[in-house]
């Protein structure tokens, strides 16, 4: 690292202290109060990224940075850690999960990095257990992404993508099997969280992220409704009484533009 990183690195603790000190807002914040925020600021890089804005990611990463810097700051104020003993301990951490950098164990690709990592975690003995360490808050679709990883981590998963997705369309008929027999909601729901959760695991094996894959979808629905309603009103017409094949009209000239 160069010295004018170090600098800025310096700088920006030294406003925080400032900040801390004088400012009403900042002064006020505790752990709790930026928790909410903390995660809006994630999701708003996780938007930078989608979108492929690399100044707005620039951006947001120094959201985060402070953010982690705020943390720090109220840490040491409690007399728990301080920034250097969060840098120190993740250095020690990133050492210690990475013996084929810094010891003599082999990891010949990534998923033995991978594999390693997870032994390694059980091995510090705070996780007891490979799915412990998945937070309960996160989104469904992610946790469900992260449970079949960690399994992963420890050799619980398929071994070839033809059997995931036999095991996809194995789900998909049972789905319409209840479906069609008139079961209880709660067996469908049931069936149907089963069949997201076998897409997932495909997904995996095809190196697709669910998670951005359905996002990118969001995006592109927003994109062609939005460009069916500006046309709608140039046309002055009214959406609740128009006909599905009329509205079809303008999101196939949406698609269409999409292409070109």
């Amino acid at each position: 690292m160069d010295n004018s990183t170090l600098r800025s690195f310096g700088e920006l603790l030294t406003i925080m202290n400032e900040l801390r000190e004088k400012c009403p807002w900042d002064r006020k914040q505790t752990l709790e109060s930026l928790r909410h925020l903390t995660i809006e600021e994630t999701y708003e890089l996780a938007d930078a990224i989608i979108d492929n804005d690399l100044d707005e990611i620039k951006k947001e990463l120094g959201d985060l940075l402070l953010h982690i810097v705020f943390y720090a700051k109220i840490g040491e104020e409690k007399g728990a850690f301080s920034i250097k003993d969060v840098m120190d301990s993740l250095n020690e951490k990133l050492i210690r999960r990475h013996p084929h950098i810094y010891g003599d164990t082999l990891a010949e690709n990534e998923e033995k990095v991978k594999e390693n990592w997870e032994k390694i975690k059980l091995k510090e003995g705070r996780k007891k257990r490979v799915l412990q360490g998945v937070p309960k808050t996160l989104p469904a679709l992610v946790k469900a992404y992260r449970i079949q990883d960690k399994a992963r981590g420890v050799g619980f998963d398929w071994e070839k993508p033809h059997q995931v997705w036999d095991k996809v369309q194995e789900e998909l008929q049972e789905l319409k099997d209840e479906i069609e027999s008139g079961a209880s909601k709660q067996k469908i729901e049931e069936e149907y969280g089963d069949l997201l959760f076998a897409l997932i695991n495909y997904a995996r094996f095809i190196d697709v992220n669910p998670e951005n894959a359905l996002e990118r979808t969001n995006k592109k629905f927003i994109s062609r409704f939005e460009y069916l309603e500006e046309q709608t009103n140039k046309a002055n017409k009214d959406m609740h009484k128009m006909s599905l094949d009329e509205m079809d009209v303008f999101w196939n000239e949406a698609k269409k533009k999409e292409r070109e």
